[in-house]
């Protein structure tokens, strides 16, 4: 008997499709701990919807709001399979939610454990739990392929 995907791997779906689409692979899934209900998932659609606030993460919790008629998801958390950007890291605090899983860390544009740090300052009204590296080596792979496959081809 298989076991049901993981939030994670419903997050590496989402970016697999992402990057179908031509879009950075980054996937990221609102989940109620509680249930294990998968709320919303996304896809980064920046490219598709010329909107540069696409990110899979601010499209989930988006949904999220959406599916719920409420503007905050407390007790709820976010997997990802990319660090948080500033962006993406604000979105998240807004909505409050309880804790953000991520894939690979972001050195370059990340704004959790990166960058601005934005759970470290004091203007943060909410951060929530953050646990990084998590399947890091997929998702680092992902993006390099990605990235790889565009300087190439």
């Amino acid at each position: 008997m298989s076991r049901p995907p993981s939030p994670m791997d419903i997050a590496f779906d989402e970016a697999e499709a992402a990057a179908s689409r031509g879009e950075v692979p980054v996937g990221a899934v609102v989940v109620d701990p509680a249930t294990g209900t998968v709320l919303a998932r996304a896809g980064n659609r920046t490219e598709e919807l010329n909107d540069p606030t696409a990110h899979a993460e601010v499209l989930a919790i988006r949904a999220a709001c959406a599916a719920l008629g409420e503007p905050r998801l407390p007790g709820l958390d976010l997997y990802v399979t990319l660090e948080p950007c500033a962006l993406c890291a604000t979105a998240i605090s807004f909505a409050r939610l309880r804790r953000v899983y991520f894939g690979a860390y972001d050195p370059k544009g990340g704004g959790v454990e990166h960058g601005p740090r934005f759970y470290h300052q004091p203007t943060c009204h909410h951060a929530p739990e953050v646990y990084g590296g998590i399947d890091e080596t997929r998702a680092g792979e992902m993006l390099r392929e990605f990235f790889r496959a565009r300087r190439t081809g």
